[in-house]
């Protein structure tokens, strides 16, 4: 973090102190949960459903916290503001002010986390990179990753999510990003918008329009293209067209189901193969490639980067092999239509010549939507020739509908009503060989049940019945 003095914290969050003795002291770092204060951290004291931070903000000081950013008095030295989360986001643009790091920020409505951690790899060959930790997207995740910028940082990559109509605009206020990226409109939380796909598409390109210097596009999505009319900066396109300015060719994918393809951009052309799983990475890929081009790194680096690169954030398409030799993709983070689709044939991909099993949820936020998309989901279960289906929870009940209606299928589908009843399940059921995909929307917990599969006391009742 670039350092600022309590008496400055106070200033740019219009606060006051409290209980202060020394307002030059340092603050160093910016958090919200106590347990990761380390010696000049400034406690953000956030009011959640659950946990009020106000409550441990003494743990935080006695932890070395140099105070608390505080919507009361907390019996320890503090800067008291009337929202702790908005103070949060005045702070982080002020050490954005004070920075001369390049912002790149991506949003899209699926690949975000992906096309962020390749960022963080490509743009570290150029310099010092500040990322967003996981889906730090929010306008708490945000700031505290603006928060993290320190003098030397040459570039910060952000991911910017939106749940309506002015979310995007209000975080790139803040971040004044430089660099822009979006990658796609989809039906992610299609039921927060009354127009549907077209508001998503208004929402995430509130990026464009924000962008000073450049955005990068999906050519390949008319909805996001679209979006070069209202685009301030430079507009540089991304995908498999040839009148893309970053090209990805010939695309195929392994028995890994990785993709392995050739990196068109600047009159060159240099391979590529991915150590992410599943073709829809390629989109990702040339997102963070274009960006990284845009910023001075050879297209032939770029390509080599690439290929180095390897998946940094949790439960997305996460593979491990048991030692019962099953094969566990756990993409249990999040799921909306387009993820889900795109993970089915990457299941479908990687289980040639073994068996597939699809252990899925329910999808949240798509409203009116939701019980035609849930069984669509099903009915592409077994149209991509996938043997097994397990569908957790009510919403996921649509699901196992939509396979079962489908009509002549050489495959089974089950429907359970929670996680346990599904590990039960497939502990009796699994066999080596087997390979398994894990993915719902992160409200329903289906990270639980890769856990349990991957997990030391599962693979030795793998199979026990055959």
């Amino acid at each position: 973090m670039i350092t600022l003095t309590l008496h400055e914290v106070a200033v740019a969050c219009g606060g006051r102190l409290e209980a202060v003795s020394d307002p030059d002291a340092a603050v160093t770092s910016v958090v919200i949960d106590s347990r990761q204060v380390t010696a000049g951290a400034l406690f953000v004291a956030v009011a959640g459903a659950r946990v009020d931070g106000h409550d441990f903000a003494a743990d935080a000081v006695s932890a070395g916290a140099t105070a608390v950013l505080a919507a009361r008095p907390v019996g320890v030295p503090a800067v008291l503001v009337p929202d702790p989360a908005a103070a949060l986001a005045a702070l982080a643009a002020e050490v954005r002010s004070r920075s001369a790091a390049t912002v790149v920020a991506v949003t899209g409505s699926a690949g975000k986390t992906t096309t962020k951690d390749l960022l963080a790899d490509l743009l570290g060959e150029l310099g010092p990179t500040v990322a967003a930790a996981g889906s730090f997207n929010n306008e708490i995740g945000l700031p505290l990753t603006v928060l993290r910028i320190e003098p030397a940082t040459r570039f910060a990559v952000l991911e910017m999510g939106a749940r309506g109509s002015g979310h995007v605009a209000a975080l790139c206020a803040l971040a004044r990003p430089q660099i822009g990226v979006v990658l796609n409109v989809g039906s992610a939380h299609v039921g927060q918008y009354a127009d549907g796909r077209a508001g998503i598409a208004r929402a995430k390109g509130e990026l464009a329009e924000a962008a000073s210097a450049a955005v990068v596009l999906n050519a390949d999505d008319p909805l996001v293209a679209g979006m070069a009319t209202h685009a301030r900066g430079e507009v540089i396109t991304i995908g498999g067209s040839t009148r893309a300015d970053v090209q990805a060719h010939g695309v195929r994918v392994d028995d890994n189901g990785s993709a392995r393809f050739e990196l068109v951009a600047g009159g060159e052309r240099h391979p590529v193969s991915l150590n992410l799983v599943g073709e829809h990475q390629v989109g990702s890929a040339l997102a963070a490639a274009a960006v990284a081009i845009r910023l001075g790194l050879p297209p032939a680096r770029t390509a080599a980067a690439l290929s180095r690169a390897r998946a940094r954030s949790r439960w997305r398409m996460e593979v491990t092999v048991t030692g019962n030799g099953v094969t566990v993709v756990n993409d249990a983070y999040n799921a909306n239509p387009e993820s889900m689709r795109a993970a089915l044939k990457t299941l479908a991909d990687m289980s040639r010549g073994r068996r597939a099993w699809a252990v899925l949820g329910g999808m949240e936020e798509l409203g009116a939507s939701a019980d035609d998309e849930h069984e669509a989901l099903g009915r592409l279960v077994v149209r991509l020739g996938v043997e097994q289906l397990v569908a957790i929870g009510a919403q996921a009940r649509r699901i196992h509908l939509g396979a079962s209606l489908e009509g002549s299928w050489s495959g089974e589908s089950v429907w359970v009503a929670d996680v346990e009843q599904a590990c039960k399940l497939l502990r009796e059921r699994l066999a080596p060989g087997d390979v398994v995909l894990v993915k719902a929307s992160r409200a329903f917990g289906l990270e639980r049940v890769a856990s349990e599969l991957t997990s030391g006391a599962v693979p030795g009742e793998w199979g026990a019945h055959g």
